[in-house]
């Protein structure tokens, strides 16, 4: 076991935590890689030399650090990999590591569904469920060339490699700065996907506004739709070009929560996040003759003009999509 996949629990609107809770790990790793809004990989491999302790004895210290230092619990996976800690955490508690045993991968592995893989989308999961590869031991034992004419060759590789326990991520350190994130908490679960899509409208005009106020444009977007049993699920998106337009901020949020297909599900919270944020002055934009378009675009420079005058709440969310 050398890698951990920490979840921190925030409360709302509380990932102004998360650097902090990412230089906790730095204590033990400078190979630490941030999944925002509040997770964590470390990998641990040079820490349990170091420190003499193997990664699950280190997850201990961890979270009782967290929880003395910031008052913030987590739940831990462990496993020789990132896609296999990642695949633990699904059945972590609070005070209880889940680690993959490095000799039992594949058995760890065969009874789950093929939709807990990262990267395996409700669309991927769905093809496979209706030829009978409903679990992770049933693709592994399908013919390599049966799931590259089911999903397409390189995709078909890597789905058979990771359900055969085949781990070739790595944990690449990064950090939160290059990013912006709003959270839109509800005060009851929600059913309701209008209500899911105008607190989806509300969080990209939000981060338009934001972007646009620091001269900055996102290159993707990266949505996470937690839920009332606490599981989340975390879809990123990139966008056709690097952009601070709220229009087109809110058509690919839309996109990514339609991609869900979410049927009922009792949503908690939605969090919206701006990823590879650049200058605006270096971004590209094309040109396009749409009266529509530019009419938005002016709408939004006289919307920013009242925020920096009267407040953030000056212009009604939704009031640009009107």
């Amino acid at each position: 076991m050398t890698v951990l996949c920490v979840r921190f629990q925030l409360p709302p609107a509380g990932e102004a935590a998360l650097p902090g809770l990412l230089g906790l790990l730095e204590e033990f790793t400078p190979v630490v890689e941030a999944l925002p809004p509040d997770g964590v990989l470390a990998d641990l491999r040079g820490a349990e030399r170091y420190f003499g302790r193997s990664a699950v004895e280190l997850a201990s210290v961890i979270r009782v650090r967290a929880l003395a230092l910031h008052g913030v619990d987590c739940v831990i996976g462990a496993g020789p990999g990132p896609m296999l800690a990642r695949v633990a955490l699904r059945d972590a508690r609070p005070g209880v590591t889940c680690a993959v045993p490095e000799d039992a991968v594949a058995a760890f592995l065969a009874n789950r569904p093929v939709a807990v893989l990262p990267g395996v989308g409700t669309a991927t999961s769905r093809t496979l469920c209706e030829y009978g590869l409903d679990t992770l031991g049933r693709v592994a034992a399908a013919p390599l060339s049966t799931l590259q004419r089911l999903i397409g060759a390189r995709a078909g590789r890597e789905l058979h490699e990771k359900a055969n326990g085949v781990d070739r991520g790595r944990v690449v350190p990064n950090g939160v700065s290059r990013s912006l994130a709003t959270e839109r908490p509800f005060p009851l679960d929600e059913l309701d996907p209008d209500r899911h899509r105008r607190a989806l409208l509300s969080a990209a005009e939000e981060l338009g506004a934001r972007l646009r106020a620091l001269d900055k444009v996102c290159g993707a977007l990266t949505l996470t739709v937690r839920y009332a049993d606490r599981t989340a699920t975390t879809r990123t998106r990139t966008l056709r070009e690097p952009t601070a337009h709220s229009a087109a901020l809110t058509r690919t949020t839309y996109a990514m929560y339609e991609a869900l297909g979410l049927q009922r599900a009792r949503v908690r919270a939605l969090v919206l996040r701006a990823e590879s944020l650049a200058p605006a002055e270096q971004a590209s934009h094309q040109l396009t003759f749409d009266p529509v378009d530019e009419k938005v675009r002016r709408v939004e420079e006289a919307a920013d003009r009242v925020r920096a005058k009267f407040g953030p709440g000056a212009v009604i969310p939704g009031a640009l999509a009107a």
